[in-house]
């Protein structure tokens, strides 16, 4: 590595003595617990098939960077909260990129912005058709045994956009210019399965019938018997998103909003749940079920509707569902859709999380690219957080399973396991601080690339776990196909 100068500065708030920085001339880096993560993209493959797809339309001899080699320097640039592709005119010499792009520290330097603003802006329509595909394939090979069933949820974020992006429009309700990410989640396994990009002000229902029948008819020719769920808010309850699904015949619940007439229809429940909370003092939570039909629809279809009272006033939500359960237990089918809020953690990770919403490109399809390559960052995340979850058992007396705890009990059980298990919890921000961010130095011989942490580390003890869990797995025999 370089240095620029030689400099040093002393600080004297010490008092007994001064405190002096200079550089190193050592291989020093800040980003050492990429390393691990990189030895389970290996196992995993999920950057080679990414990059395995991609058209490169370029003149070969000419070509110094390879798109492997650029795919892994965005996806870790992201997974480090280096989202800008202006990060890497500094990144490029750092020994740790290099090592996860593929080239020795002593190699020449990675891409440089320029390289990789090219790069995003000559994808194709066709390579982005195909890392659709490879999404879904990458979800098919997460599962080691055929599942039973499967739950989707579906949900769109607002994307603020800066500048004359393509296809960015004025959204009144957020208030911004604005892309709209869809985002297709599996709730058994967390993985992002299908991502979209719509317009600023889009409907979120745009091109979702599309994409769900091409998702089932996907992991039908894999599984034949899968049984498949869909979750989706009352931004999807329209006529479209439940015809597709019973033509697919899959089961689901989707968010529906109230109008006069299902208020009407409930307005006895609310007043009995009222009367119960000011005769108990305890919060009231009463459920009814019918059939419903609005005008625009071609049968009609059963509504859960919801009823709260509790020292904060009341509260009324309703569903509608094909479930068979929903007829016998509403509250459980509720409950049960209730559950996609943890899926909306995932579009907050893409989100926040790994910055999904720096899509600065001008091109429409530029943009489209980055979030394949965000997403492709949550993924490697998921599957890695699963690999080295540690979760706890659960405390006797409770005889209970933890997806059926309720209450407190199933708050006191959450709280235990993020105590104790933090990076199989984790949200990114909890990976950067307890693994990614570390500083190293690295030595080349000609024998191996030597790697130091600092012993007094105080999340040392993480990267060791999260390392043996990477050896291992790329130690295991590998599945056939």
């Amino acid at each position: 590595m370089s240095i620029q100068g030689v400099w040093q500065k002393s600080f004297d708030f010490l008092g007994s003595k001064p405190i002096v920085v200079e550089p190193s001339a050592g291989g020093l880096t800040s980003d050492a617990g990429l390393l691990p993560l990189r030895q389970f993209d290996e196992a995993f493959g999920l950057t080679r098939q990414f990059a395995g797809v991609l058209e490169d339309a370029r003149y070969q001899p000419f070509v110094d960077h390879a798109l492997v080699e650029m795919v892994r320097m965005r996806v870790y640039g992201i997974l480090a909260d280096y989202e800008d592709q202006n990060d890497h005119d500094a990144l490029r010499s750092d020994p740790v990129f290099k090592l996860v792009a593929g080239r020795s520290p002593e190699d020449e330097d990675l891409a440089s912005q320029p390289t990789l603003s090219r790069f995003e802006n000559a994808v194709s329509v066709r390579s982005l058709f195909r890392l659709q595909d490879v999404l879904i394939d990458q979800f098919i090979d997460s599962f080691e045994e055929p599942p039973a069933r499967l739950t989707f949820d579906v949900d769109t974020f607002d994307d603020p956009t800066h500048g004359q992006q393509q296809l960015t429009f004025f959204h009144g309700y957020y208030g911004q210019y604005q892309y709209q990410p869809r985002a297709i989640t599996c709730a058994d396994n967390d993985a992002v399965v299908m991502i979209a990009l719509l317009f600023g002000t889009a409907s979120p229902t745009l091109g979702a019938d599309d994409d769900i029948a091409f998702l089932v008819h996907r992991l039908r020719e894999v599984w034949p018997d899968v049984d498949i769920e869909l979750r989706a808010d009352s931004g999807f309850a329209v006529p479209q998103m439940y015809e597709v699904c019973e033509r697919l015949g899959i089961w689901y619940t989707f968010g529906l909003k109230l109008n006069p007439v299902l208020k009407r229809r409930s307005e006895e429940l609310l007043n009995e749940a009222i009367t119960d909370y000011e005769r108990s003092g305890e919060k009231q939570r009463l459920f009814c079920g019918f059939e419903y039909q609005a005008g625009s629809w071609s049968q009609p279809r059963w509504a859960i509707i919801k009823c709260e009272a509790h020292a904060q006033g009341t509260n009324r939500r309703a569903v509608l569902t094909n479930r068979p359960g929903g007829r016998i237990l509403p509250e459980a089918c509720y409950d049960e859709y209730a559950d996609r809020g943890e899926s909306e953690n995932r579009n907050k990770e893409l989100k926040c999380g790994l910055n999904a919403d720096r899509l600065s490109d001008h091109r429409y399809l530029a943009n489209l690219f980055r979030l394949y390559l965000h997403t492709t960052a949550l993924n490697l995340l998921v599957r890695v957080r699963r690999c080295v979850a540690d979760p706890p058992d659960v405390e006797p007396p409770s005889p209970l399973p933890a997806g059926a705890l309720a209450g407190r009990d199933r708050r006191r059980y959450f709280n235990r396991r993020r105590r104790r298990d933090p990076l199989g919890e984790g949200h990114p921000c909890t990976w950067r601080t307890r693994l990614i961010k570390v500083a190293a130095e690295i030595v080349v011989s000609c024998r191996r690339v030597l790697v130091r942490l600092s012993g007094n580390w105080p999340y040392l003890d993480h990267y060791r776990h999260v390392a043996e869990r990477a050896i291992a797995l790329c130690s295991a025999p590998r599945r056939p196909g």
